[in-house]
């Protein structure tokens, strides 16, 4: 484990992405057929085990059925983008997104073709938006992500493209292709010239934290936000959005990511965006990012108290103790990149000055986001059954 200290000047994100972006997300997506708040769980075993206060797990193992918070963004993106190409076309049509998703335009959208670069998940809410739509949908993948997060995004109608190399190879031959083709792109990074949409993708994601601003009520706030890294777009929107819930009161936030691919972290040491070359893969595949998105980055680098670095080696622990359940603890099912925060929590309990420097002892309250269930059965099988 690595641990890098920011120094965060709390700075507001307003410039950076509305808070009215999220109000918009959220009055949509619960409109949405399929549409119910995802449980926030109690764990009140696995805290005591690990020796803090609380820990509430926001769980995200069957959101729209395709056992993701990716839903939230991929799809509601699509849905943005078409209705500002529709407003072109229908100027003088109220047109709604759930209009959109229900494939009442179709006939319209036909020729449309959005595409994207995907470790699995957000590639599954993309084809499922697209499906919807009645448009056409790529999904580009590298070759270390396995044919069952493929054929999941097949299942939707979308033409899965393999790619040699990594996340970010898949990145940068869909923006040569997207250019050639005349699709759309549509993100969940950001990068320069392509901004705009992202921002669709992350507030669609702070759907999760009006959710949970809800369900705590009248509980305390939790005294530490453990999210996980990636590219930086999920932890940006949860950032923001604490912000805005919370102001002041918001929790400490810690950014956690494989060692093998913490293009976070070595971006806070360096003070600016670096991109980092992933030569092994870990096993919390959807974090597996060498390159920051530039709003995230933005947001994070001036609001992230802490970026922590773990290893592989608690993940498929974590899983086991999610699916069985501590005590009264109820069985969740968690996928790898899901236990980022609980694999961080059983690592720390060797390095006790780190938990220290993170100000977590027994009084702590802890927020973590479980942002995904088994979406690659197969493997998740094989963990939990320990083979």
């Amino acid at each position: 484990m690595l641990h890098f200290k920011n120094n965060p000047s709390h700075q507001e994100t307003n410039s950076i992405i509305s808070p009215k972006l999220f109000d918009v997300a959220y009055s949509c997506i619960k409109t949405w057929n399929g549409y119910s708040p995802s449980p926030l769980h109690y764990l009140n075993g696995l805290a005591e085990s690990l020796g803090v206060k609380q820990i509430y797990y926001k769980d995200e193992s069957e959101r729209f059925g395709l056992k993701s918070f990716k839903a939230l963004g991929g799809a509601y993106a699509v849905a943005c983008v078409l209705r500002s190409y529709l407003k072109k076309i229908l100027p003088n049509v109220d047109i709604q997104n759930r209009d959109i998703l229900s494939g009442k335009y179709s006939d319209l959208l036909k020729e449309f073709t959005v595409a994207t670069a995907t470790d699995g998940n957000h590639g599954r809410s993309v084809a499922w938006g697209a499906q919807q739509c009645g448009i056409n949908c790529f999904i580009y993948m590298h070759k270390a992500v396995s044919k069952n997060r493929a054929i999941a995004v097949e299942k939707f109608g979308a033409k899965v493209v393999w790619v040699d190399g990594n996340y970010d190879d898949s990145v940068d031959l869909i923006k040569q292709d997207a250019i050639k083709n005349n699709w759309q792109i549509i993100s969940d990074t950001s990068y320069v010239g392509y901004t705009d949409i992202p921002k669709f993708v992350m507030a669609g994601y702070t759907v999760m934290t009006q959710e949970i601003f809800k369900q705590l009520d009248n509980e305390l706030i939790p005294t530490h936000i453990i999210i996980q890294g990636g590219v930086g777009g999920l932890a940006a929107s949860i950032c923001a959005h604490s912000i805005a819930l919370w102001g002041s009161k918001r929790p400490k936030f810690i950014v956690v990511e494989p060692e093998t691919a913490d293009c976070l972290y070595q971006s806070a040491i360096l003070g600016k965006p670096k991109m980092v070359q992933i030569e092994k893969e870990t096993l919390m595949g959807g974090l597996s990012c060498g390159e920051v998105s530039l709003i995230g980055w933005d947001i994070l680098k001036n609001n992230t108290n802490d970026f922590i670095t773990i290893s592989d080696d608690n993940v498929r622990s974590a899983m086991r103790l999610m699916a069985k359940g501590v005590c009264e603890d109820p069985s969740v099912e968690a996928g790898e990149s899901a236990v980022a925060g609980i694999a961080m929590l059983m690592e720390l309990e060797n390095l006790k000055k780190i938990k220290s420097k993170l100000n977590i002892d027994e009084s702590s309250r802890i927020l973590l986001f479980g942002t995904e269930g088994a979406t690659d059965q197969n493997m998740y099988d094989q963990i939990i059954i320990g083979n």
